[in-house]
């Protein structure tokens, strides 16, 4: 048994001890067929990324659980990596080069992505170095990548698999494209925000005709790719114009007017202008009605197609459109209008909606087994309500955009032959036509969404599309903690894919979390300049402190306020736990943790309450509470133990019984010892160094088995009785405290109570810890306890003299004091309120104020003179 230092130092002891785990092979998983596995797949931080508080929650609570699995008996495997991040990354790189005066086409594309790959190597390491420093219990050994060998393979199967089955397909189709990134978007990447805007209402002339049709948008710059006007062939108002032609304004081309049931009568004028290649609901009536479709944006969202507004960025050609509308009469009014904006979830770009060759995913068919999982319970979200969520979105899922206009990322399998027209799709890279045999091909250059690879990470990580003893043993994995924030983006297409790919859903329980918002309740950003970094409060507080205060401050499904103030409290518990042990080892002659055959009462309190602590924590973690289970241990390890078992203990450890001194320390050992392990999963390091200072067997608290409950240990009589003897001294306590009684006024203190053998039992302890004299323990109250000084709890009522609490003479000054300063303050509000002025002139908040100010003087006087009455 080793010495602690005076001081707990997270410093000095974290690394150390993380060393101590990886040497010890302990985070290492292993296949047994005598163990059930536990697997959890850690949500691939993105390669660019560095440790924010987002992660240290996430993160938090996955190595919770797999610590407590593991100590439950689990084979558990947590497995990490990180997500090459197609869009960041290449970003990244993209700056890198401007500051050199480079693009990404000056190099090429080889050379560009052996840059990439490069900075990879340079930075992709970051994270998870700092989760490491979070205390993370992950397999390193399987640590994987989103463009690994092994991802890769599976992401070309997947892909070769869907387009085989006919559900991976390219077609010209409405896309949301952002013109920062330039690159397409699906729709989860995809944010709304309600801004501020206009509608243009533009008047079309009919051909041949003295009639107008006015339509309304909020995209006057569109209309250049207007292509028809569609109305409801029920309204009235224009079946006489169904199949003729208006003239586009500024324009003058002929575009006909048709009707579909698309629009509604109610809206507007009736008469909708249609864009087939710039807006979805046009694209689905022009495809209905063989409308023509002009683009007029580019990749970066300047004119084409537009004739002298070619070139021009979208916002300035709508200047320069209204501008000309108006001039030309075209023009009839503009309003205010609110409306939702699609933004890039990566940039916040405004995205434009464009026609363009796109590889989809066709989800309907996927998405009816994924919908299925979660109505029937085999995949459960925590908390519940995110279900309907899921479900919701699965129900109005449209056909993914999985192509995207990078070259970092995995490219599209796809090969076009320039003499035949003929797209091979392969497993392989393709070196000849297979319709034709040509050599004239090439390939695809768009890479797949970043989340194609995400989708497959439960499975591809370990090791499909073989049939690996991994993926046997470890797949379907157990629990999936994420954030609300990408239920659409990753949780929905992994369980369509493990359902579609593996036949089985890929978790059986989704765990949702929120954000971690600042003390204010607002969300963390760059711009506010409210961001923690979690690595400042462990060089600060210590990596179990920030855990505990994450852990302990959420609750599932639920966003949670931060406060730096909280981490400070929490290492104040870590000193706690220091400071208990420290005072244990001191006392502790023992070399053998191993309980008494004999137990006081107060020994079988503490044993029956860490009993019951283990059960009900047991149940906290089943049910996914672990901000519940974790203050409880909390409560237990400061109130029950420290506060109060250690402090019973001292007679005995300071008695001259060398059985009882001998008996007091294996029970304190005992519970510091259980005490640890509950508290390891939450925090790992201080537990660990406290546990290799005690006597133990085994290598690792890390290892060690969680603690049961057992019925050996299990004392509902004897801590019912303990507790009452608890009642009877907190508030003894609690009444010496009102009237300033120093722990060295030792009076007389009568019980009176149908329960006389229970606190027989408790005399020890209400002399040492009320600060009680003689102890009387009666059934009736006797005749002498007039004037004495009454407290009372459900199973006692308790008398003490007064002259024995008190110097009756000095008390008697000390009231008249009081009473006298509080007539003063008295004399000065009735003053103000018998003031006319003030009454008239002030605020009725602040004369009500003064009012209750005035009564609640009237009320300590009386009190105080009732006291000092009473003192005779």
């Amino acid at each position: 048994m080793r010495e602690l230092p005076k001081i707990y130092d997270p410093k000095s002891v974290e690394q150390k001890i993380y060393q101590m785990w990886l040497d010890g092979g302990w985070f290492k998983a292993e296949r047994d067929p005598e163990k059930k596995p536990f697997t959890i797949v850690i949500p691939p931080p993105n390669v660019t990324g560095q440790l924010h508080l987002g992660h240290a929650f996430d993160d938090t609570i996955q190595d919770t659980l797999i610590r407590y699995k593991r100590m439950k008996g689990f084979a558990t495997l947590w497995l990490p990596g990180t997500d090459h991040a197609g869009i960041a990354t290449q970003i990244k790189v993209e700056e890198q080069l401007r500051k050199e005066g480079l693009t990404r086409f000056d190099l090429g594309r080889e050379k560009f992505l052996d840059r990439v790959w490069e900075w990879k190597e340079q930075y992709g390491s970051r994270i998870l170095e700092q989760l490491q420093t979070m205390g993370a219990s992950c397999d390193w050994s399987r640590l994987r990548f989103t463009m690994d060998e092994q991802c890769a393979k599976a992401v070309r199967e997947v892909f070769v698999s869907l387009y085989e089955k006919g559900l991976i397909y390219k077609g010209n189709r409405i896309i949301n494209w952002c013109p920062n990134c330039t690159t397409a978007l699906s729709d989860a990447e995809v944010e709304y925000a309600e801004k501020p805007g206009h509608l243009w209402h533009l008047r079309y002339p009919v051909k041949d005709s003295d009639e107008w049709v006015i339509v309304a948008t909020s995209r006057p710059e569109t209309m250049l790719g207007d292509t028809g006007v569609c109305v409801n062939p029920n309204d009235e108002r224009y079946t006489h114009l169904i199949g003729k032609t208006c003239i586009l304004p500024l324009v003058g081309r002929e575009i006909p007017i048709i009707a579909d049931e698309y629009v509604d009568t109610e809206f507007g004028t009736g008469c909708v202008k249609m864009t087939p290649c710039h807006d979805p609901n046009d694209f689905e009536v022009g495809q209905r009605h063989g409308l023509e479709q002009i683009l007029i944006l580019d990749n970066d969202a300047k004119i084409i197609n537009g004739g002298k507004y070619n070139g021009l960025d979208r916002y300035e050609a709508r200047k320069q459109i209204v501008a000309d509308l108006d001039e030309a009469g075209y023009l009839v009014k503009i309003e205010e209008h609110g409306h939702n904006v699609g933004t890039c979830y990566r940039c916040g770009t405004d995205v434009e909606p464009i026609t363009s060759a796109q590889w989809f995913v066709k989800m309907e068919p996927l998405a009816k087994e994924a919908i299925r999982v979660v109505e029937e319970g085999e995949v459960k979200f925590v908390p519940d309500r995110f279900s309907k969520t899921y479900l919701t979105w699965m129900y109005n899922v449209r056909d993914w955009c999985i192509s995207r206009q990078l070259w970092w990322g995995h490219q599209i399998p796809a090969w076009y032959c320039a003499d035949c027209g003929h797209t091979t799709v392969s497993r392989d890279d393709a070196a000849e036509c297979e319709h034709c045999h040509s050599k004239n091909i090439e390939r695809d250059p768009d890479v797949l969404d970043t989340w194609f690879s995400s989708a497959l990470w439960p499975f591809s990580t370990l090791g499909w599309p073989e049939d690996t003893e991994d993926l046997k043993y470890f797949y379907p994995t157990d629990v999936l903690v994420t954030g609300y924030d990408i239920i659409f983006f990753w949780v929905a297409r992994m369980i369509f894919s493990g359902c579609e790919h593996m036949k089985k859903p890929p978790f059986h329980t989704v765990l949702i979390h929120g954000l971690v918002r600042d003390s204010q309740g607002r969300k963390m950003s760059k711009s506010l300049g409210n961001g923690i970094d979690p690595i400042e409060m462990i060089d600060q507080f210590g990596a179990d402190a920030l855990r505990f205060n994450l852990i302990t401050g959420n609750s599932p499904g639920n966003d949670m306020r931060f406060y730096v103030e909280r981490c400070e409290a929490m290492r104040n518990f870590c000193n706690k736990l220091w400071n208990a042990t420290r005072f244990v080892m001191m006392n502790l002659t023992i070399d053998k943790n191993e309980l008494p055959e004999k137990l006081e009462l107060e020994d079988k309190w503490i044993l029956s309450k860490l009993n019951a602590l283990a059960k009900e924590v047991d149940t906290n973690f089943d049910r996914y509470e672990l901000g519940v289970a974790a203050t409880k241990i909390y409560d237990f390890i400061w109130d029950s133990y420290c506060d109060w078992y250690i402090e019973l203990t001292k007679p005995r450890l300071n008695g001259e019984d060398e059985a009882a001194k001998i008996s007091a320390q294996q029970v304190l050992l005992y519970v510091l010892t259980e005490i640890l392990k509950l508290l390891h999963p939450f925090m790992p390091y201080i537990t660990e160094e406290i546990f290799r200072a005690l006597p133990h067997d085994g290598d690792a608290l890390m290892i060690q088995t969680y603690p049961e409950f057992t019925d050996a240990l299990n004392f509902p009589e004897e801590e019912a009785q303990f507790e009452i003897i608890m009642n009877a001294i907190r508030a003894v306590r609690s009444r010496r405290a009102e009237m300033n009684v120093p722990p060295s006024k030792k009076p007389r203190l009568i019980i009176v109570s149908p329960k006389a053998d229970v606190f027989e039992k408790g005399t020890v302890y209400l002399s040492k810890l009320a600060y009680a004299g003689q102890v009387e323990i009666v059934t009736e109250v006797p005749a002498d306890t007039e004037g004495m000084v009454n407290v009372v709890t459900d199973e006692a009522r308790m008398f003490m003299p007064l002259s024995e609490l008190v110097d009756l003479d000095k008390e008697r000054e000390r009231i008249n004091r009081e009473i006298g300063k509080a007539e003063a303050d008295l004399a000065k509000i009735e003053a103000k309120l018998n003031n006319e002025k003030f009454v008239s002139k002030a605020p009725e908040n602040v004369v009500a104020q003064e009012r209750e100010k005035a009564a609640k003087a009237r009320t300590l006087i009386e009190n105080l003179k009732n006291s000092l009455e009473a003192l005779g």
